[in-house]
């Protein structure tokens, strides 16, 4: 460990000090509940490719949540969801007032101060492109144009009140980036880094993209997310993030992907571990349900447990608050 790391950004609240202490046992502390955020305040938009959930405006935040929390959830992860007319060349929307997450993240605290908040950080739902990051005029991202766009958003979302900064865009230095701006503002020991570090290239993101409006609009992400194989290359992006000083790392995503979150456990046993169960596997599960193939408790409470017992010790799933109830 280098002389200059600060870990109090991985403790620092009640939350993350279970997260640092993994139970055997699936709970609620572990578990954390995707949002989409709306533009249009009063939104409470039903995802046609991810039955029972929403978009949701910041106005509808507090019922929609309230009868969750009560059951015990923790954590929440805020994806924002803009119109066209707000997407540019860089994404620079997703820092802005523009991005109903700033709105979200202070109704949130307002009404519900022990909530932990995090913030997905990427530019793909804010860009015209569709892309995780700047792209160059030959078509592929520009990484250090990105990484300084990256870090004003995350820094934007750490000043608007969050807990937790997750960048998902997999651009090279953008943790690092993240956490030199962090310290140079004297909040390093009051914000988490989670790190969608081992992102790979998937097919079971497509309802999320819908959900999101961040589909490519060309091309697609294979020069930056991890190729569906590569465990080896895996590790070598988690190395860079331990390096670069994340709190908290992930795999995404799930079920496909159980070797490599054992793989990382016993490499980075001190370190968090996050899985997110991803839109893709949730629609399989939803609809193969309801199709009569199993019970869906039964299938996503195994489908989590084996997450969990693989290493994985935060849960981040679409049926959180399902677990929620089935646990009580």
């Amino acid at each position: 460990m280098s002389s200059h790391q600060q870990l109090q950004g991985g403790y620092f609240n009640g939350t993350l000090r279970t997260w640092q202490s993994r139970k055997s046992k699936i709970n609620p502390d572990c578990l954390i509940y995707p949002l989409f955020i709306s533009h249009d305040k009063n939104a409470l938009e039903e995802i046609s490719s991810l039955p029972g959930q929403y978009r949701i405006g910041v106005l509808r935040l507090h019922d929609h949540l309230k009868p969750i929390l009560d059951d015990g959830l923790k954590t929440v992860l805020l994806f924002g969801v803009i119109e066209n007319v707000h997407k540019d060349e860089e994404g620079r929307s997703a820092a802005s007032d523009h991005n109903p997450v700033h709105a979200a993240i202070k109704c949130l605290k307002e009404n519900f101060p022990s909530l932990t908040i995090a913030c997905d950080v990427c530019l793909c739902g804010y860009t015209f492109s569709g892309h995780c990051g700047v792209l160059g005029e030959d078509g592929f991202v520009c990484n250090e144009s990105s990484v300084k766009v990256i870090t004003e958003t995350a820094m934007a979302y750490v000043n608007s009140g969050c807990h937790i900064v997750a960048p998902s865009d997999c651009m090279d230095g953008r943790i690092k980036g993240i956490s030199d701006a962090l310290k140079k503002c004297n909040k390093r020991n009051q914000v988490s880094i989670m790190s969608y570090s081992s992102k790979f290239c998937s097919c079971f993101y497509g309802p999320f993209r819908d959900a999101a409006g961040s589909a490519p609009s060309f091309g697609d992400r294979s020069n930056y997310q991890l190729p569906p194989g590569a465990s080896g290359l895996a590790n070598r992006v988690v190395a860079r993030d331990v390096e670069e000083e994340a709190d908290i790392l992930m795999v995404k995503p799930g079920m496909p992907y159980l070797d490599v979150v054992k793989e990382i456990k016993i490499k980075y046993p001190d370190y968090p571990l996050a899985i997110y169960q991803v839109s893709g596997e949730y629609a399989m599960l939803y609809h193969a349900s309801k199709n009569g193939a199993f019970e869906l408790k039964k299938a996503v409470l195994e489908s989590l447990e084996c997450m969990h017992r693989a290493g994985a010790d935060i849960l981040i799933t679409y049926f959180a608050p399902d677990v929620l109830k089935w646990l009580k």
